[in-house]
């Protein structure tokens, strides 16, 4: 696929999730304090990697992508909820977040919290509320589990526990695997499941699909940590340098710099292996992966 293709696949989608963040949040009922301190940092923009995992997860089964509009906008405002609490001063305490002030410096803290904690409740409302006509009850409840689950205990509130924990601590190779296969690596895992039972895919499609996720979800946030070191301020939108600030155990700290990117290109192989075993038209799946592989921000 070439760059062109898959840049208004993406420049097509993000515009469709866009409006339909702004949509949804605008037509709440409650304070507008509360929908514009939402709306401040889900329309900051970012990559929106996890619906674009869904909406290609579509594409490969020949699935109209729109299917799971309300779908990605569920999973991209957990997303935004959990870095809303995650630039709070008793977290990691940022004050850029996207090249923009963070949520707490521009609402206060109580306000930052309370509008994570809208987004985190609506994204299940969402899913409750997706038209019959495009998900039957149980494929609800299914998105729902999968979720719940990756956004919670046993995912991303979980890596995120043990990535707290874990600061000015000498973790192992196999501890960091765990913070960031929870913290990051689960949600986007979920957003390519998610897309594969919108599709109505086999068992079989779904772990080869779960699979490829995971590597994926590893190579993301190696390149993170690599950023964090050479990354460029003002594209990444937030300071660089700030692992090292916060005491935080990282690739880079344990296996080099070098070792690192050795890692991330590993975990991309493993990620297109995965893709080139699941019989389906992956084209604008392997396009991601390249991207998350040289992304630079």
């Amino acid at each position: 696929m070439s760059q062109e293709t898959f840049s208004a696949f993406a420049s097509k989608h993000k515009q469709l999730l866009e409006k339909e963040l702004r949509d949804r949040v605008n037509q709440l009922t409650a304070p507008s304090v509360i929908k514009e301190s939402m709306l401040y940092s889900l329309e900051a923009g970012g990559k929106r990697i996890r619906p674009l995992l869904l909406f290609a997860t579509l594409s490969a089964f020949g699935e109209n992508t729109r299917k799971g509009l309300q779908t990605a906008a569920a999973i991209e405002m957990i997303h935004t909820y959990s870095l809303i609490h995650d630039d709070l001063p008793s977290m990691d305490n940022d004050d850029l977040r996207r090249g923009k002030p963070t949520n707490h410096k521009v609402f206060g803290d109580a306000f930052a919290i309370l509008a994570g904690d809208a987004l985190l409740t609506y994204s299940f409302q969402l899913l409750a509320e997706t038209p019959d006509d495009l998900a039957d009850a149980s494929t609800k409840l299914a998105l729902i589990k999968e979720l719940s689950k990756a956004s919670g205990a046993e995912g991303m509130v979980g890596g995120q526990v043990a990535d707290i924990s874990g600061e000015e601590k000498d973790l192992s190779l196999s501890d960091l695997e765990y913070i960031h296969i929870h913290k990051t690596g689960k949600l986007l895992e979920c957003s390519v499941v998610s897309g594969a039972i919108l599709a109505g895919a086999t068992e079989e499609q779904i772990k080869i699909l779960a699979k490829f996720a995971y590597h994926l979800g590893l190579a993301f946030q190696i390149r993170d940590d690599i950023l964090d070191l050479e990354g460029i301020e003002e594209k990444i939108g937030k300071r660089v340098g700030s692992d090292e600030i916060n005491h935080k155990v990282t690739y880079p700290s344990l296996l080099t710099l070098e070792g690192a990117k050795e890692a991330l290109h590993q975990h991309i192989e493993l990620a297109k292996h995965q893709l080139n075993a699941a019989g389906l038209n992956v084209e604008l799946l392997e396009a991601i992966t390249n991207l998350i592989e040289t992304r630079d921000h």
